[in-house]
This record gives structure tokens, C-alpha cells and sequence, in this order.
């Protein structure tokens, strides 16, 4: 048994783990782990937003145009692509695009043509909302929790390798003690999102400038190479009570700190939806994410099915990517989108 805190991130503890040393998880599930050099990575989403199915196309294009400046040097290390359509009928696109290091990730998004393609006027006028949400957690600020030890997806795809079985899963609280930073920092958010808008007759840009410890979940399920009993199992019983979830932060994420949540499909270039599917979900704080994991009545029914049918879970994939980042290691910019788009809905 491992700790998720690989063995170079640890540190003198200041602050109590939530169970006691000899405490034996349910279930194995393991960690991607990460060499000395790994300091810094970055996660880029990159977003296509279109009001109706006249402008899909249009908004393909656009997301093509995208992930073919991943093909630029120092592009990320690995990305994926989803669709969802939000509560205000709008569909989005998005690209998500992860790199190892911080430096190769900062002369990419500089690069010439990548980034006079985001502010060219052309953007304001093509009937179509862009949005990038490009956060970067040292290597203490995020944490991963994988039901599977291969073929990791999201930033585990930019990692080294895979733990043995971890300790810290199957309890309430185990999320922060995967985050090597929870040993000596309770991470707590220390402001609010503040807006700065400039607006043309052409359309508006407006960045959001944040605050340290807002944390940012990916939580996904693949359900790609399921037989037919586990994927009925999944679309039938675990599925629906993840959606009433997922819906609820959507519409309701403000009562309970959550800026923004996104229920995504995986999707193929041309925009064909795939069997996998995560959430894109962006909270004040670690310690909110936590309240309405532990005592919202919407989580604990995701939490209560999901140790229903565990045992009968084999080639479903269910994984989980945490973050908390610095200010000054988050950018967030919207272009021509809905004013609920993202962190624009809670910004002052």
C-alpha cells in the first residue's frame, strides 16, 4: 500500500490526515506519478460556442482550426475534444490540451499566429463565442484517482507512470490528502472573481481575474470497451443519478460555490459523440467542493449508487483529476459568449 503523496512531494505534516495510518481502503485504485523534473503543468480548454444548429458547422471549423495549432511546436502532450449544450441551448465545443511543463505551455499560447488568431477582429463578427480557461497547478496543487492502471487520460496522459495501490481513497477527505500541498495548507480561497470588459459595436472580450485555491474537478467515465451487461448497468443505473448532479451544479452551482459545471461528451474531429463522458466543474474552493460532496443530497446519491454497483464494475473506466491553482496562474477569456458562460456568471 502507497501513499497517493509520492515520496519527493512529502514533507514534515502540520496538518491532521481524515483517517488513521493503518486505515485499509474498499477497493484498489491508483495515481499517475510524476518525475523530480515535473514542477509546473498547464491545462488548456479551448471553447467554440454557437447559438444554433445553422452555425455547428461553422463551429467545427473553428474548433479544427484549433487543434491544428496543437500541431504547432510546443503544443500540448495530449488532448481531447467534447460537445455539451448548456442551460441556455447553446452548444459548446470544447478542446482541452495539457502540457508537462509551464515554459513549453507559455510559448505556445505567445506564439505569433496562435495568438493574433485570438484577438484578430474576425473573432467578434463570426456569429460564433470562443473561450479559453488556461489554469497551471504546481506539482503539489493537483491530485488524480483512477479505477484502472493503463492508458491514462487528461493529465495523467502527460505523466510518468502509475502508483501501486494508494491509500488515500474511500473516505470523505480523501481528495485533499492526495494533494501532497494538504499537508501543511488548507487551501482556502482568499477573494472573488472580478471582471474586466471591453466592448465594441462589434461584440464584447471580457477576462476574469480570480483568486488564489479556486479549484477545478475533472471527473469522468468511459464507458468505450464495457460489455453489454456493465454499459446497461452504467446508462441505466449510474448515468441518469450522475446527470440529476451534474444538472443541479449547472443551474443551481451558486447556493453552493460552484462557478461553473460543464457535464461533457468525448467527440471524435468531426464532431461524432463517442462513449465517454466527464465534468468540467470550477469551485470557489476546495472545502466547497468538499460540502457538497460529503452532505448534498444530489452527491450522495452518485456517491450511494456507485458503491451499489461496484462490484459489478470491471471494464468501466472512472477516474478523477483535481486542481487548485494561483491568481496569477489562471486566465480566463470569453469572446462574444452568453453572460452565463464559465466564470463570467459569478464575476463582480
Amino acid at each position: 500500500m502507497e501513499s497517493a503523496v509520492d515520496q519527493h512531494l512529502r514533507c514534515p505534516r502540520t496538518m491532521a490526515k481524515r483517517v488513521a495510518d493503518d486505515y485499509q481502503p474498499p477497493f484498489p485504485m491508483y495515481v499517475a506519478r510524476a518525475d523530480v523534473d515535473l514542477t509546473r503543468v498547464s491545462m488548456g480548454y479551448f471553447g467554440v460556442q454557437f447559438k444554433d444548429a445553422t452555425l455547428r458547422e461553422a463551429a467545427l471549423l473553428a474548433l479544427r482550426k484549433i487543434v491544428a495549432d496543437f500541431d504547432h511546436e510546443n503544443g500540448p502532450g495530449n488532448h481531447d475534444l467534447t460537445f455539451h449544450q448548456d442551460n441556455q441551448g447553446y452548444g459548446n465545443f470544447i478542446v482541452v490540451g495539457y502540457w508537462r511543463d509551464f515554459e513549453t505551455y507559455e510559448r505556445w499560447f505567445n506564439d505569433a499566429s496562435i495568438a493574433s488568431w485570438w484577438a484578430a477582429p474576425e473573432r467578434l463578427t463570426e456569429k460564433l463565442g470562443y473561450f479559453r480557461e488556461c489554469v497551471a497547478p504546481d506539482a503539489r496543487q493537483f491530485e488524480t484517482l483512477y479505477a484502472f492502471q493503463t492508458s491514462f487520460p487528461g493529465v495523467g496522459a502527460v505523466m510518468d507512470r502509475t502508483s501501486g495501490e494508494i491509500q488515500e481513497h474511500g473516505y470523505w477527505g480523501s481528495m485533499r490528502d492526495r494533494f501532497a500541498l494538504s499537508q501543511n495548507d488548507p487551501m482556502e480561497a482568499n477573494g472573488i472573481l472580478r471582471r474586466l470588459e471591453h466592448a465594441t459595436a462589434e461584440g464584447t472580450r471580457v477576462v476574469i481575474h480570480s483568486h488564489d485555491n479556486l479549484a477545478l474537478i475533472r471527473s469522468g467515465q468511459d464507458w468505450r470497451n464495457a460489455g453489454d451487461a456493465e454499459r446497461t448497468l452504467y446508462l441505466d443505473r449510474i448515468e441518469p443519478t450522475l446527470r440529476n448532479g451534474m444538472d443541479f451544479l449547472r443551474d443551481n452551482g451558486e447556493e453552493v460555490g460552484c462557478y461553473s459545471n460543464r457535464y461533457v461528451q468525448s467527440i471524435d474531429i468531426d464532431g461524432n459523440l463517442q462513449d465517454e463522458s466527464y465534468n468540467i466543474g470550477h469551485w470557489k474552493s476546495l472545502r466547497h467542493l468538499e460540502a457538497w460532496a460529503e452532505s448534498h443530497p444530489t452527491h450522495l446519491r452518485i456517491f450511494g449508487v456507485f458503491f451499489e454497483v461496484i462490484a459489478g464494475i470491471r471494464e468501466l473506466r472512472l477516474y478523477h483529476e483535481v486542481s487548485v491553482f494561483d491568481g496569477t496562474h489562471q486566465f480566463y477569456e470569453y469572446i462574444n459568449c452568453h453572460p452565463g458562460t464559465g466564470m463570467m456568471r459569478d464575476a463582480a
